[in-house]
C-alpha cells in the first residue's frame, strides 16, 4: 500500500484541490442531488441477465427451469426486473438535471414504474420477434446444428437480444439506459448496434465481429450482415456555430431480403433496394436498385500463377 510520505504532502494536496475545482470538472462529473440512483453498470448488466433468462428460460439464468417451476422462477425474476428497471429509468432521467421539487421526482417514479411495467407486459411479443431472428441465423448457417446451439454459442443472438431491449426502452423515452445496454453487447461481442436503429424481423448477422449500425439505420425484415459491414453516416453537417447537427436522418435504409458480404462499408442516408446482394469489401455512397447484386471489380493486374 503506497503511502504518502512528509515531503510528498503538499503535492498530493495541490492534485486534490485541482481535481476538485469546478473550472478542472466542467461537465465531467455527475453531482448527486442527494440519495437519488444513478446508472449502474452492475446492476445494468443483471438487467440484461435477467431479460435474457425470461426471453431464453433454461438457455441464459438458472439450469434448473422445468414444467413444475417455470411460472413460479418466471414471477420471481419478473419482480426483480420491474424494480431494476424502474431503478435505472429513473436514475437514467435524473442524470440530465440538477434538480427536481418533489412533485416532479413522484411524476418520474410514476412514469419510471409505467415504463417498467409496459416493457414486461411486452416481452412475449419482444421474445417472438427474437425467435425469428434465431430462426434466420440457423437456416442462413449451413455450420449450426440446432437453434439450441444458435442460441448458446452465436454472439450476435446477445447483441440482438440487447438491442431489442434497448430499443422498447428508448422508445418509451428512457434515456442513457437503451445506450448501455447495447454498448455491454458491443463490449460482450464487438458487434455495435445503436439502439435507435429500425430493425424488422428474421435477422441475422454471420460471425459479427466488427458489425457497426448507426442510429438512424432502418432495416427490413429478413436481412443478413456478415462480420465487418458497417452501416454508417457519410458526413456529419454542423450548425452556423460549428457545432453537430443531431438527430437527423444520416445512415442507409435496407430494404427486404437484402444481403450484406464481410467488410463492406454503407454511408449515408442511401437505399438498398429489396432483395439486393453487396459483395465484400465495398465502399457504397449510392443507392443500390432493388435486386440487384454490387460486386468488386476484378483486378486487371490478377495473374494465375500455374502449378509446376
Amino acid at each position: 500500500m503506497g503511502i504518502v510520505t512528509y515531503q510528498e504532502e503538499d503535492k498530493m494536496k495541490s492534485a486534490v484541490q485541482s481535481l476538485a475545482c469546478k473550472e478542472n470538472l466542467q461537465r465531467m462529473c455527475h453531482m448527486r442531488m442527494g440519495g437519488e440512483p444513478l446508472p449502474s453498470e452492475v446492476l445494468i448488466d443483471e438487467l440484461i441477465r435477467l431479460c435474457r433468462s425470461l426471453l431464453f428460460p433454461g438457455f441464459f439464468g438458472g439450469a434448473d427451469v422445468n414444467g413444475y417451476n417455470i411460472e413460479y422462477t418466471i414471477g420471481i425474476q419478473c419482480e426483480r426486473l420491474k424494480w431494476l428497471l424502474e431503478n435505472q429509468i429513473i436514475a437514467g432521467i435524473l442524470v440530465g438535471k440538477n434538480s427536481v421539487s418533489s412533485e416532479e421526482e413522484s411524476e418520474i417514479k410514476a412514469n419510471a414504474e409505467r415504463i417498467a411495467m409496459d416493457f414486461i407486459v411486452h416481452l412475449p411479443e419482444l421474445r417472438r420477434v427474437l425467435h425469428t431472428d434465431v430462426t434466420a441465423i440457423y437456416k442462413g448457417d449451413p455450420a449450426a446444428s440446432s437453434t439450441a446451439e444458435v442460441i448458446y454459442c452465436y454472439p450476435c443472438i446477445k447483441a440482438i437480444i440487447n438491442y431489442r431491449i434497448a430499443h422498447e426502452l428508448l422508445l418509451a423515452g428512457v434515456p442513457v439506459i437503451p445506450r448501455m445496454i447495447t454498448e455491454s453487447a458491443h463490449s460482450e461481442t464487438g458487434i455495435d448496434i445503436h439502439p435507435g436503429a429500425t430493425i424488422g424481423e428474421y435477422f441475422a448477422i454471420d460471425h459479427g465481429t466488427g458489425v457497426v449500425i448507426g442510429e438512424t439505420a432502418i432495416i427490413g425484415r429478413n436481412v443478413k450482415l456478415y462480420q465487418g459491414v458497417t452501416l454508417g453516416a457519410r458526413s456529419f453537417p454542423t450548425d452556423e456555430n460549428d457545432n453537430l447537427i443531431k438527430g437527423i436522418a444520416r445512415h442507409p435504409i435496407i430494404g427486404d431480403n437484402v444481403v450484406i458480404y464481410s467488410n463492406a462499408t454503407i454511408l449515408g442516408r442511401i437505399t438498398i433496394g429489396s432483395g439486393a446482394v453487396v459483395g465484400g469489401n465495398i465502399w457504397v455512397t449510392c443507392d443500390v436498385a432493388p435486386g440487384e447484386k454490387l460486386v468488386q471489380a476484378k483486378s486487371k493486374q490478377y495473374t494465375k500463377i500455374e502449378k509446376k
